[in-house]
């Protein structure tokens, strides 16, 4: 168990720099992928850059997933084939909605960024950190639109994780680092003794003093 998200990032961090890296950029999945982030990149002398995704909820049903779509650039979006044939939408019948979550993500990246651009991973190494991993569906959805911006590899890189979500990461990165696979897996946040939600301004104060190292 982790005290901290701070403290996990730290174990974290010493794992991740065993790696043989190419110029790393780290990406965050906030919130709670932020505070694990900043000691890696602070290891690795990396940037820290944030991958922001928002999922494509159903009209009728917005907490149903239909695809998520992923910040770029390149955006990508990661449609899930099954749900949009049991409700008998095409991709095109949920346009307004991609539009909504596009305007979302615009807005988060400007009150966590400021408006700062995505960082070009170009033929670096991306280091994608989040809390933990569940279900992994957001997680999924990182990791292919993060393959489209063309890194030279991509590491997953995650304090506490489910063993049947993570074998199905492996496909999508290739590193996979988590110290912590539990037997008996029910929720990230209880494998954390403090585990509160991190604000939108610590996001933002987090990532400013970042940028400023």
């Amino acid at each position: 168990m982790y005290e901290t998200r701070e403290a996990a990032g730290e174990v974290l961090a010493e794992a991740v720099a065993a790696l043989d890296l190419t110029d790393p950029v780290v990406f965050a999945l906030p919130r709670g992928g932020v505070p694990v982030a900043l000691p890696v990149a602070k290891v690795l002398g990396a940037p820290l850059d944030l991958m922001l995704v928002r999922k494509i909820g159903l009209p009728m049903q917005p907490e149903l997933a239909a695809g998520a779509l992923v910040d770029g650039p390149p955006e990508h979006i990661v449609w899930n084939e099954f749900v949009l044939s049991a409700s008998g939408l095409s991709e095109a019948d949920l346009q307004d909605i991609v539009i909504e979550e596009r305007a979302k993500n615009a807005d988060r990246r400007r009150l966590w960024l400021k408006g700062r651009a995505p960082i070009d991973v170009t033929g670096r190494s991306a280091v994608v950190v989040d809390d933990g991993i569940a279900t992994g569906a957001t997680m999924k959805a990182a990791l292919k639109g993060l393959r489209e911006r063309g890194p030279k590899e991509i590491v997953l890189a995650v304090p506490v994780a489910a063993a049947d979500t993570l074998e199905e990461m492996r496909t999508l990165a290739e590193y996979v680092v988590c110290p912590l696979v539990p037997d008996y897996f029910r929720a990230v946040g209880l494998h954390y003794r403090k585990f509160g939600q991190v604000a939108d301004d610590e996001v933002a104060a987090m990532m400013a003093a970042q940028n400023k190292e």
